[in-house]
Parts: C-alpha cells; structure tokens; sequence
C-alpha cells in the first residue's frame, strides 16, 4: 500500500510540475499600459524598419507621457520582421519573456549600429556584438534557436497580414481599427482624444 502512494505521489508532483512548466511556456507579449484602458493600439513593427525607429523616437515618449502613463491607452508591439535580421533581433527582444520592452527601444534606439551587414550571418554577428556592448544579460544563442519565441514571432507577422491586411511597418492598430494618416504625434493625438 505504502508503495502504490509512493508512486501515486510522485506520479502527481511529476504532472503538477509539469503543468508549471508548460505555464511557463505561455510567451508575453510586450506592452506598455493598464489592461483596462480604453484604447488598445497594436503596433506592428520591424526592427530593421527606419520609420519604425523614428516613431519608437519622435513619437512614442509623446505618446506615452499623455496616454499611457496617464491610463488612456495600452500598446502591444507586434512582430512583424522584414528580413533575417529583424527576425533575428524579434527573438531577442522577445526572449526575456518578461513583457517589458526594455530590450525592443534599446535595439530601436541603436539600430543603425545592429542592423547591417551584406550575409545573415554577417548580421547576426553584429546583433550580438551590439546586444553584448549594451549589456543586455540573455544567452543569444539559445534565444535565436528557441522554437516557440520562433513561432511566436512568425504567428504575430501571419496574423498581421490575415486580419489587419498589414504589408508595411509601422501598422497601427486603434481599436481593431487600422490608422491610415500620416503617423506623426499630431495626427495619432487627434485621433486618440475623440475615442476618449
């Protein structure tokens, strides 16, 4: 008897800890924002993109300080890579798996000094090197090669293009709306204030 609980027991912490485990699996999409705001924008993004770094620069601090810190807005950053290196580097600002975007406005702030080089592998090397001189603590490595950061990454570009038809970088998305204006503070401000 004693030896059928024995086993009983250490059959159900091995399925308890296995449901933790696949718990853990569940990857967080990065946000900034209460949950409860009224507006949600989903900006889908390139790291490799230019326009996507001017706005993470000229119009995201803005953005911020008046909606989001003030619990107007929420935002989720979308993946939505163009090429190898913007995959490459939505792995990485992915793989803390925290929620944060710390790791996505430092590789949008030095973009310029990642995203080049003539071969993937080229490419890649500075992604790292870069990822390294900031500091960032991760294992690259074992980042890039992580399966479901992969199809994280790649369900955020395949979904892009099926529900919000997306085919450039930056998308916004207002409330399951698409913002065709011109994306500068001024326009999205304007927008924003008569949804609130």
């Amino acid at each position: 008897m004693k030896k059928i609980f024995l086993t009983l027991s250490i059959m159900l912490i091995g399925f308890t800890s296995n449901i933790f485990a696949e718990e853990n699996l569940v990857i967080k999409r990065i946000s900034e924002g209460e949950a409860s705001a009224k507006i949600t924008i989903i900006a889908y993004e390139s790291l490799t993109c230019g326009h996507c770094a001017d706005f993470h620069k000229d119009v995201y601090p803005s953005l911020k300080k008046d909606f989001i810190e003030k619990g107007l807005v929420r935002i989720e950053f979308r993946h939505f890579p163009l090429d190898i290196a913007a995959f490459n580097a939505s792995k990485i600002g992915q793989c803390n798996n925290d929620g944060k975007s710390d790791v996505m406005h430092i590789l949008y702030s030095g973009q310029k000094k990642w995203a080049k080089g003539k071969s993937p592998e080229e490419a890649t090397a500075y992604l790292k090197k870069f990822i390294n001189n900031e500091g960032i603590k991760l294992n690259f490595e074992k980042c890039l090669s992580d399966k479901s950061i992969e199809d994280f990454v790649l369900n955020d570009r395949i979904e892009g293009v099926k529900k919000f038809k997306v085919n450039a970088t930056p998308t916004i998305i207002i409330n399951d709306k698409k913002f065709d204006k011109a994306l500068n503070y001024k326009n999205l401000k304007k927008y924003l204030e008569k949804l609130i």
